[in-house]
């Protein structure tokens, strides 16, 4: 027995007994629970107020009166503690906890208990108002206090001074600001530097090509130099337009049409497009036969940017004839795999960790192949925002296999049955109809088949296509269709800008364009007919809708009303 039990024992007739010991150790008990309870009350740390069921206070700590200046004979059964916060915020509390709890709450000390009084624990953000005036934000715990009936006989109130955290957080929230305004200042300067770049080389190159096929051929001395300027030239584009794409992205404004795509045609056209570097380099190149007959969700122009840059790479830093091979894999549920594997040298473990950093380029610098550096980073941010991951591995000696994976999608069907509807467009087209011409602007090949199946329906109509807007502006100014279709996410210029240029041309500016896209928020339909669509559909195409469309645009074409030109409701 320790010598404290044993002092305690002297008080006790029966310390000897084993009900001594018991009593000595339940009054040691009681001095450890006092001695606790004296600890909290009379900590500096936190504010700890008790009140009686009515909410007048009836303890007042020495927390309590170094936050709030106040001394405990001050407020004890004379206050409660609404009155030492801010009444704007009480008042506050009050309406939120009618809004939440649909039940009237009067401002006061009961809009701060009342969750407390109902057995829910609760802490709250409040500020707290001191006796000279001053203010300080504070975080509030609240409890009900109940006797042995389970009936409320007070509340108590715990508050700790939350100035510092305020503090940190007004101060994270201020260098967030400023970091995104900065990066946004940052971005919007390199996209107009890369605009207005774009008009002197515009020149360049076009009379260095000019110089190069004119009627007076140059001599091999000015040829080379030509040569020489339609190099830099070209690879003075390729750079401007991945800054444009990269400042961009970073600031949140590219776009991107998100749709079923078929990826053996998007492959097809990448093959048409690198074949020629290939060869010019010695290359073999490998593509996917029929092992990858997908629909993959993602943007048509955007998935052919992202894989000729791998092909381009591995193109460029493959060994002389050497070989590039594309294949495709589904080892993920509802994901496919496009990989492109070369035999170049290959990346070490530490330079595949500085992959997709901009203006790296893994110390090729000095090598006789051009690069930016930002091609990868570009690619990566691509295709994260289609919803997809990209990587890479390596082998030094072996070569390196660039890998993307994007989300797979349905096949691209019209939105609901299409028989019925189909059928009923039939017995619409008139006989003997004069022939009249729509033209469809979409770099989506499954798309503009769904649109030639529904007007191969139509004995009255031809269908015109195009695959950006600059051609389809072309074909419009040749052909002055009736009526136009229009994809807003389109190679080169967008819908919105081709629309544009359309209206502001002279045989042109009649014609009514009905946008068909996959951007389908509210926003996007406002934006769309705001600049002037006469309908904007979304994809999938709705049938009924689509042929409503074209039925009414038709009849606007026939009659000349200048309702084409003005925006109307979908």
């Amino acid at each position: 027995m320790s010598h404290k039990i044993r002092d305690s024992a002297s008080f006790n007739p029966a310390a000897g007994t084993a009900e001594g010991i018991t009593e000595i150790r339940r009054q040691e008990a009681l001095l450890k629970t006092g001695a606790l309870q004296n600890a909290i009350l009379n900590s500096s740390n936190f504010s700890i107020i008790a009140t009686d069921e009515k909410g007048i206070i009836q303890l007042f700590n020495i927390g309590a009166e170094r936050m709030l200046g106040y001394m405990a004979a001050e407020v004890v059964n004379k206050i409660n503690p609404s009155d030492i916060h801010d009444p704007q915020e009480v008042m506050a509390r009050a309406q939120a906890l009618s809004e939440e709890l649909a039940t009237p709450i009067t401002p006061g000390f009961e809009a701060l208990a009342y969750k407390a009084s109902r057995g829910i624990e609760d802490s709250y953000d409040l500020t707290y108002i001191c006796k000279d005036g001053s203010r300080f934000p504070a975080i509030v715990s609240i409890t009900a206090l109940r006797d042995d009936y389970d009936d409320i006989i007070g509340y108590l109130l715990i508050g700790a001074d939350n100035s510092v955290r305020k503090q940190i957080e007004v101060e994270l929230t201020n260098a967030k600001a400023a970091a995104e305004k900065a990066n946004l200042a940052k971005s919007d300067f390199l996209s107009s530097m890369s605009h207005e770049l774009r008009s002197p080389l515009n020149a360049i190159l076009g009379f260095a090509q000019l110089m190069e096929s004119g009627s007076s051929l140059p001599t091999p001395t000015q040829r080379a130099s030509i040569e020489q300027i339609l190099q830099a030239g070209w690879y003075l584009l390729e750079l401007i337009n991945e800054i444009l794409d990269l400042a961009l992205i970073e600031s949140g404004k590219l776009s991107l049409s998100l749709e079923p795509i078929y990826l053996p045609e998007v492959l097809l056209d990448c093959q048409a497009m690198i074949e020629p570097q290939a060869q010019k380099s010695g290359i073999h190149m490998s593509f996917p036969q029929n092992d990858c007959p997908f629909f993959v969700k993602a943007d048509r122009t955007r998935v052919k940017q992202v894989l000729i840059n791998l092909l381009s790479n591995a193109i460029k830093y493959n060994r002389a004839g050497g070989t590039v091979e594309v294949t495709c894999s589904t080892n993920r549920a509802e994901r496919i795999r496009i990989s492109v594997q070369d035999t170049g040298e290959g990346l070490s473990p530490e330079k595949l960790a500085q992959l997709f950093q901009p203006f790296n380029r893994l110390g090729q610098e000095a090598s006789a192949e051009e690069g930016t550096g930002i091609g990868l980073v570009v690619s990566k941010r691509l295709v994260e925002l289609m919803g997809g991951e990209i990587g890479a591995e390596s082998i030094v000696g072996v070569g390196s296999v660039f890998w993307i994976e994007l989300n797979l999608a349905d096949a691209l069907q019209l939105a609901g049955s299409t028989d019925e509807p189909l059928a009923l467009t039939q017995t619409q087209a008139q006989q003997g109809a004069a022939l009249r011409t729509l033209l469809y602007v979409e770099d989506n090949r499954a798309n503009m088949q769904l649109v030639e199946q529904l007007i191969a329906r139509r004995p009255d109509m031809r269908l015109l296509s195009a695959e950006d807007g600059t051609r389809g502006i072309a074909l419009a100014r040749t052909y002055q269709p009736e009526v136009i279709l229009m994809d807003i996410n389109l190679p080169g210029i967008n819908g919105i800008q081709a629309l544009k240029i359309l209206r502001e041309g002279p045989v042109t500016a009649h014609i009514p364009v009905i946008a068909i896209s996959a951007n389908a928020m509210p926003r996007d339909i406002e934006k769309g007919l705001a600049a002037g669509f006469f309908r904007y559909l979304t994809k999938p195409i709705k049938v009924n809708e689509f042929m409503e469309a074209l039925d009414t645009a038709l009849q606007i074409a026939e009659t000349g009303s200048d309702g084409a030109l003005n925006p109307v409701s979908p």
